[in-house]
């Protein structure tokens, strides 16, 4: 087994990020909720715990606390923003708001060596968000950085290997916020860098098979990049014990279902199972505006479509025991709050939160821990082929979200035709494989145009493609000029019902890469 390094989950909208950091390192991260035992922590061996960042004040009454021992455990601990301030608060210092917050890009000046800035120059730029900060440090830390408004951006505690950053290292915007962060993993922690995507595969597998024993598993099948690599790895680990069933909702973009079916069918040998339930997603869908409600219908759609499929399951003696879902890590963040953290919900995903207790299935998930490209990473390592990983995300919703107001099969056909038009010229130009995701959306208003000298009162198109490496954030790519006017003009000359294309110019954050 790699080592393992822990982060204790405060709420931080980072938190994954500071995982997927580690991971970059070449160090096995896990992230557990802030309040597991220290004796959790040593029984599973950890080789340095993290404390996260996160929405509350250390002043604030029942404020989150990790359990006090894992002070006393002699493992290196490193606190990022609320993180340095609750080791400030319960080591013996003291925290006080100030009168000027910290948030955006800032400057940070070394005043000391320290192993944290080995390698680094002097000055670095790097990307703040506290209004608390530590103004008087426990015994046996000093300083060794300072910020703009933050005399103690960086402590330590040498003897204890206890260390504390007052800024977000893990984000981009911060200046090699990532060697910072390696300098505590290799120089405080001593790690190895002995965690791959091959070992991460076979541990998988052997979990799997280990969960599993000799039931069956269904799974959803959409045919986009993570069910296609839970598909792959789960018909690695139990072969036969696998059905696949895919789920046409009437929801899907173009040609959708008979590329899935040649693909997993024809070419991968799985048992496949096609289900065609559109009737039933669009008839509870009629009129519905609101893309939370949106979301919850799907997913009780959903399940209800599998309880059904189940009954046309035969597996001989086996039982059907597990539904399988390729869940992943940004969906569990964005949607609940992992382990009971005090994340703030940002919005409903369809295949995330678990079952109702009515249907008779356990859940696997087999790649809740992983980000989109370490996804990507594992699929290579297990033979699927890269059109198939480097596919676009495409939402568990579908069209749904991308559909805007009330969902119709004409303003569906719009957004199909229009959908496919744009992706076919990212391909015709080369970037298809430049951009982390790319899309059309329906906008639920009418624009005049005028077509052949007449005037046309239709529809509006939104095109969006974003660049990303993990969809925690996002910025919206630099399309050539020529490339846009081509799609824009053939999805109003070509597309029966638009007569006019915007391009969305939004960054996530603030905004999301989905329109819902």
């Amino acid at each position: 087994m790699s080592q393992i390094v822990a982060i204790l989950d405060f709420g931080s909208q980072y938190t994954q990020v500071i995982a997927r950091r580690i991971r970059e390192c070449k160090v096995h991260s896990k992230i557990f909720p802030y309040r597991t035992s220290a004796a959790d922590l040593k029984a599973m061996g950890v080789t340095g715990i993290i404390l996260s960042g996160g929405p509350a004040s250390v002043k604030a009454p029942n404020s989150p606390r990790p359990d006090p021992a894992i002070f006393e455990l002699g493992v290196p601990v490193l606190g990022i923003c609320y993180g340095v301030q609750l080791m400030g608060a319960m080591l013996g210092g003291e925290v006080s708001g100030s009168d000027k917050r910290e948030y955006g890009l800032g400057t940070l000046n070394r005043t000391s060596e320290s192993k944290l800035l080995k390698g680094l120059p002097d000055s670095l730029r790097i990307w703040n968000s506290h209004g608390d900060k530590v103004t008087k440090l426990p015994a046996g830390f000093v300083s060794v950085a300072s910020s703009d408004n933050a005399d103690n951006a960086i402590v330590e505690n040498v003897s204890r290997n206890f260390y504390g950053i007052q800024f977000h290292p893990e984000v981009n915007h911060s200046e090699r916020g990532v060697e910072i962060l390696k300098n505590f993993l290799y120089g405080v922690c001593g790690c190895k860098g002995d965690w791959n995507m091959g070992d991460y595969a076979k541990e998988c597998i052997a979990k799997i098979r280990e969960t599993v024993g000799d039931a069956h598993v269904i799974l959803g099948l959409s045919g986009g990049v993570d069910s296609s690599v839970a598909a792959a790895l789960i018909h690695k680990a139990i072969g036969d014990q696998l059905t696949c069933v895919f789920v046409d909702n009437g929801l899907l973009r173009k040609n959708e279902r008979g590329d899935v079916e040649k693909l997993f069918r024809d070419n991968f040998h799985m048992d496949l199972r096609v289900v065609d339930a559109s009737e039933q997603f669009l008839h509870h869908l009629a009129g519905v505006t609101d893309p939370e409600r949106k979301r919850k219908i799907i997913g009780r759609e959903f399940v209800a479509v599998f309880e059904e499929a189940l009954k046309s399951v035969r597996t001989g003696d086996a039982k059907v025991e597990f539904l399988a879902q390729g869940t992943l890590y940004p969906d569990v963040i964005e949607s609940v709050s992992i382990d009971g953290s005090p994340a703030a919900t940002i919005k409903t995903h369809h295949n995330v939160g678990g079952l109702p207790e009515h249907m008779k299935l356990k859940l696997l998930e087999p790649l809740r821990e992983l980000f989109k490209d370490e996804v990507r990473a594992l699929g290579k390592e297990i033979g699927l082929p890269h059109d198939v990983l480097w596919r676009h995300p495409f939402p568990g919703p579908g069209l749904a979200v991308r559909c805007c107001g009330e969902i119709t099969r004409d303003h569906l056909r719009v957004l199909r035709e229009a959908d496919a038009i744009f992706i076919d010229e990212l391909r015709k130009s080369g970037w298809y494989d430049k951009v982390w995701q790319a899309f059309c959306v329906f906008l639920p208003v009418r624009t005049v145009g005028v077509m052949g000298d007449e005037r046309t009162y239709d529809h509006v198109i939104a095109m969006r493609a974003v660049e990303s490496t993990d969809a925690m954030t996002a910025d919206w790519a630099k399309l050539p000029y020529d490339l846009l006017q081509r799609a824009s003009s053939r999805i109003i000359n070509e597309v029966k019902g638009a007569n006019r294309v915007v391009y969305d110019v939004s960054s996530k954050p603030p905004a999301t890469i989905e329109w819902e």
